[in-house]
């Protein structure tokens, strides 16, 4: 099988996490800005969408160079072997972006791009018609940053935060891969209770269940490279499902909680419960912050509470961290792990946090407020 140049792409401040995903799958990494480099075969790419956690897609690198003038774009463009990804009747839309580079005129860019694509598979394939673009898609992106071109194939289709099994959402819902994400920075370990006492539709302790059992994110959905029938042999897809299969371990006992004040999003998060396979591992329960007690030691709790960005709500946001406080504070072998967007969060919590950690929930600045434990052995 041939090898590729690949990239897996991830929000920011996260890219350090997909980097240790993949070196703990094998790989060699080299982490970028919103994007970790490694090298593998069709099957790793494979394996690489049924497992990452964290990240949004996986794509393969055709080409990069550098290009300050429409002409060059078109001759690099053109001179790439693009006959070895795609197929004479390939649909392969060119999506663009430019930042602070002389070609910034992204229709243009993304033009240009596409007639060197044509014009070399047309003499490639001793076409002079058009191209029919009948087949399976190819979907193409054209990046440029400081002048410097990369040309990508995207392997997944639907972001990798698709698992598959939210139903149903809440009014500001948390991607699956960032809820992942917060569960790995929590150094959670599976023997150990886990909470969310603000869980929403349910996604963070979703994604703990999945990360406690060692169940492939991915293995439940389909990716676009599966349809391509010139690069993908039969049968590859499902021997690598299968051999993710075989490493989940469904026989862990789980204690995981999650709490939400409002009914109807609790009655959500166990309808998404039952779609990921997952109603006997997590306990969904109607109660506000306020009203939780424990006697269990060595626990997480993870939270993504509301964030008061309107001016109304601030209050009433605050008044939900001062709680947050009073209750977490005096469970000092239980480590808390609190995802919000107001940055004075520590002040009404009432203690400065261990650790803080920028993280972008889509384009919103959000800080992870972490509050590390002492564990009793």
């Amino acid at each position: 099988m041939q090898n590729y140049h690949l990239m897996a792409t991830a929000a920011a401040g996260i890219e350090a996490l997909v980097g240790k995903e993949l070196r703990r799958l094998g790989y060699q990494t080299r982490v970028e800005n919103g994007r970790i480099r490694f090298d593998g075969n069709m099957k790793d790419i494979l394996t690489t969408n049924i497992w990452l956690r964290t990240a949004d897609r996986v794509k393969i690198i055709v080409g990069e160079f550098d290009a300050r003038t429409f002409d060059e774009l078109f001759d690099q463009t053109e001179a790439l072997a693009w006959d070895q990804f795609l197929p004479i009747d390939a649909q392969f839309p060119v999506e663009g972006r430019s930042h602070h580079s002389q070609l910034h005129n992204v229709p243009s860019v993304q033009a240009i791009v596409k007639k060197a694509i044509v014009q070399k598979m047309q003499a490639v394939y001793h076409r002079r018609t058009n191209l029919p673009e009948t087949g399976a898609l190819y979907p193409l992106e054209v990046a440029i940053n400081k002048d410097h071109v990369l040309l990508t194939l995207d392997t997944t289709g639907d972001s990798l935060f698709k698992r598959g099994y939210r139903q149903e959402k809440g009014g500001a819902p948390l991607k699956e891969n960032m809820a992942a994400a917060l569960v790995l920075l929590a150094h959670w370990f599976p023997d150990n209770p886990f909470v969310d006492p603000v869980c929403g539709s349910g996604t963070i302790p979703i994604e703990a269940a999945l990360i406690g059992h060692n169940i492939a994110p991915g293995v439940n959905r389909h990716f676009t490279c599966e349809r391509w029938v010139n690069l993908v042999p039969e049968g590859l897809a499902d021997e690598v499902r299968d051999e993710a299969d075989d490493q989940a371990d469904y026989d862990v006992k789980l204690d995981i909680h999650g709490y939400d004040i409002d009914q109807n999003m609790v009655d959500i998060a166990r309808r998404n419960c039952q779609a990921a396979g997952l109603t006997h591992d997590i306990t969904f329960k109607q109660l506000a912050v306020k009203d939780w007690h424990t006697d269990q030691i060595n626990g997480v709790i993870v939270a993504n509470p509301p964030y008061g960005e309107r001016l109304s709500d601030r209050e009433t946001v605050r008044e939900l961290y001062r709680q947050m406080g009073q209750l977490y504070r005096p469970l000092t072998t239980w480590s808390k792990y609190i995802l919000t967007a107001d940055l004075e969060f520590e002040k009404f919590y009432g203690e400065p946090a261990t650790k803080r950690r920028k993280l972008y929930n889509g384009a919103l600045r959000t800080d992870l407020f972490q509050y590390w434990g002492h564990k009793k052995r």
